[in-house]
């Protein structure tokens, strides 16, 4: 049974020149328990669906068609208001810059215990003691003292921490993460991301981790959804994308990713750059970068087949002849 279901999301932004498509029929489900990543360049369109799932999409930016389902109830169609109480209750977020997701002028006790005031029905007394066992679930040590200091008497990675457990207050089932590493330095990503893991697994929540780093996406998902030009490219079990990709755009991402045991000097590269949301190519939108393009590819676009564990949107799985 699926958590989160996104179906045929289309999110478009009205221009002085037209409607420009950002996302274009993105389909996934996320299963409670589940770490699914979202991975692909800049303007693929992966912070976009996160932002379309938590209904923070900048405006003129809207949900065109499609639908977002959590736990069997739309959610892409309530107000603003709705949508306020469902954040933070059943979907969490955590954003890759710590100091815009927490307010400086409070202590992090407060932002603590006011979201689970918010959302829980517990006395105040009961929610400090909720936040305290937060920040000791998430690695602060000393919790009793450091949840009446302020944000910026924590560090980058302490400060991420306070995210985490802000967005778990709740105890919501889904969580998305944008980037929940970025900002950090490498042996901190590493602990942030077991934390995020075991979080998952000790209280059932589905995570939709997005990142553009392969080694996170290794490191900690079950599925993965490559994203190209604001479509599903490429989704299946992390092992099987990683290892045995099916689309060229997939390969050439794998092809990137350095690798220790060999001694290559130069990191392969895919040629070009991702096509601006007003100048994508008709047929597949990777055509001009793709080195196994055929006429197909050109005029068609291809929708998502199985190939294999994977699903895959190329005209390469079609079974046809190319």
């Amino acid at each position: 049974m699926s958590l989160l279901q996104v179906k045929n999301l289309v999110v478009e932004f009205p221009s002085r020149h037209g409607t420009l498509r950002a996302l274009d029929d993105i389909s996934f489900d996320i299963a409670p328990g589940e770490i699914l990543g979202v991975v692909g360049e800049s303007g693929a369109g992966k912070s976009l669906t996160g932002a379309a799932i938590i209904g923070l999409l900048e405006p003129p930016g809207r949900v065109a068609s499609g639908q977002i389902v959590l736990e069997g109830q739309r959610i892409d169609q309530l107000s603003a208001d709705q949508m306020r109480h469902i954040r933070g209750r059943k979907i969490g977020a955590i954003f890759q810059d710590p100091l815009t997701s927490l307010n400086p002028l409070y202590t992090i006790g407060r932002q603590l215990t006011e979201t689970i005031l918010a959302h829980l029905p517990v006395t105040p007394k009961e929610a400090r003691q909720r936040a305290i066992q937060l920040l000791k679930d998430t690695g602060i040590s000393a919790a009793e003292e450091r949840i009446d200091h302020y944000p910026h008497h924590f560090s980058g990675g302490m400060r991420q921490r306070v995210v985490i457990a802000l967005a778990l207050a709740a105890e919501p089932q889904l969580i998305v993460a944008d980037e929940p590493t970025t900002a950090l330095d490498v042996s901190i990503q590493a602990q942030i991301i077991s934390l995020l893991k075991k979080v998952c697994k000790d209280r059932g929540a589905a995570v939709m981790l997005i990142t553009h780093d392969m080694g996170v996406i290794a490191e900690t998902c079950d599925r993965v959804a490559v994203l190209y030009a604001g479509r599903v490219a490429e989704i299946g079990p992390v092992h099987q994308v990683i290892n045995h990709p099916a689309h060229p755009y997939t390969a050439g991402l794998m092809a990137s990713i350095p690798d220790m045991e060999s001694d290559r000097e130069h990191l392969n590269q895919i040629d070009g750059a991702m096509p601006r949301l007003n100048a994508i190519p008709s047929g597949c939108a990777f055509n001009p970068r793709c080195p196994k393009t055929f006429e197909r590819c050109l005029q068609e676009r291809p929708e998502l087949v199985t190939a294999g564990t994977n699903q895959v949107a190329c005209w390469l799985h079609d079974g046809g002849v190319h």
